[in-house]
């Protein structure tokens, strides 16, 4: 229901669009040599007599792998940066044992090795993304830096207990009119009485804040934040402000231009998969938050860099990012434009419109976790025909039903 640290939001393929057909696949990049070289990461490791089969984007950015257990994506695309301190990961993949050796091995594919590694560059707080990063750190000394947003629900996973999150929880989805039949477990799980840490207890707390707009501190690279909220409230991206290796200069250009260089997007910019736009508010705070118009206007923000390339978390390296803007701006467009329409026909809860949307499979076969992440993205749908004067809440309705507004 909301971007709580009791129920992480999945980010395979979501009960929205489905993944793209087609893709290339990926380059293995032959084991490198341990000696240091300006283009590879520093550091030595032993190799794995099977190394993951990870990918070389050129210009000391390497891609691995790193699975996410019970997921049909498969796997979250951890990156590798050579930098002048030594190597730098964005994302370090989900806590388990074998994405830990996967990550491991990676990087001893690469030439480098989790003790060389010097910082983590935090796309978002989600387990798939944030949940190595303790062990990481453990190992290397290496600083962790996430978005302050996003470094408050670390924060919060921590401090909290699990009755409080599903207390939260079972109201949320009552008010949102699901059904006994889908509340029934939650009730009892609190009812048992049983608290303790939420699984998200386990995460790391950042060193360091990633700023908005600001060029991050990696010694021989030009690397900027952009924060993109909506699939959570701190997701950002990081465009590197280099000319991608592959690109020529162009007659008249000047010696610093980047050509639109390389964005790493997290989950905000996917080639083939429309990323889970959810609530994310605070269950101590009052504030009636707006992700989707968080999300669009952060696409806006990412089109607007026309990046040379693109290196998501999840799927394959793609380009034609302003392309895939589009794409999914009029996904979000259509979405509302058909969602105003069920609300004019007849007066809805925010679960029977979710029952009611076009998902990649029928209601009945979408399970039990994913039905509330539907219902949560079909608040986020709400809320943004609310703000935009399109739809309104029925007075006094409980659970609270909504129509379309003049």
């Amino acid at each position: 229901m909301t971007d709580a640290p009791h129920a992480p939001q999945p980010t395979g393929p979501q009960p929205g669009t489905e993944p793209r057909r087609g893709a290339e696949p990926q380059r293995a990049a032959e084991p490198r040599p341990s000696t240091t070289r300006a283009t590879e990461p520093r550091g030595t490791a032993e190799r794995s007599a099977r190394p993951p089969r990870v990918t070389a984007h050129g210009g000391g950015i390497w891609s691995i792998p790193v699975p996410i257990p019970d997921n049909p994506l498969g796997h979250t695309l951890v990156y590798v940066i050579d930098t002048d301190a030594g190597p730098v990961l964005v994302d370090t993949g989900w806590d388990d044992p074998t994405s830990w050796q996967t990550l491991v091995d990676g990087l001893a594919a690469c030439g480098t090795s989790v003790g060389s590694l010097h910082g983590v560059l935090v796309t978002h707080h989600h387990p798939d993304h944030h949940g190595l990063s303790a062990r990481v750190r453990e190992e290397s000394g290496a600083w962790i830096a996430m978005h302050a947003a996003d470094a408050a629900v670390v924060r919060r996973s921590r401090s909290s207990d699990k009755r409080q999150w599903l207390g939260y929880l079972v109201g949320k989805l009552t008010a949102a009119g699901a059904p006994e039949a889908h509340t029934a477990p939650l009730r009892a799980a609190l009812a048992d009485g049983s608290g303790g840490p939420l699984p998200g207890a386990r995460a790391a707390l950042p060193d360091r804040e990633i700023e908005p707009n600001a060029l991050l501190a990696l010694e021989g690279r030009r690397l900027r934040a952009i924060w993109t909220p909506g699939h959570t409230p701190g997701h950002v991206c990081l465009h590197l402000e280099e000319r991608h290796p592959e690109q020529r200069p162009q007659p008249g250009e000047a010696a610093t231009d980047h050509g639109g260089g390389r964005l790493f997007s997290g989950d905000h910019l996917l080639p083939g998969i429309s990323p889970h736009i959810g609530l994310y508010e605070d269950p101590d705070s009052d504030e009636i938050t707006d992700p989707l118009g968080d999300y669009l206007d952060s696409l806006e923000r990412i089109a607007g860099l026309a990046p040379a390339e693109v290196l998501p978390a999840h799927q394959y390296a793609f380009t034609g990012a302003g392309a895939r803007v589009d794409e999914l701006t009029s996904h979000h467009a259509e979405r509302l434009t058909d969602l105003r329409a069920l609300l004019a026909e007849r007066e809805l809860t925010p679960w029977q419109l979710a029952e009611s949307m076009r998902w990649n499979r029928p209601w009945e076969q979408i399970p039990f976790g994913s039905r509330t992440i539907a219902v949560a993205e079909a608040e986020a749908h709400l809320r943004r025909l609310v703000k935009l004067g399109h739809a309104e809440a029925v007075p006094g309705s409980a659970p609270v039903t909504y129509r379309a507004a003049d």
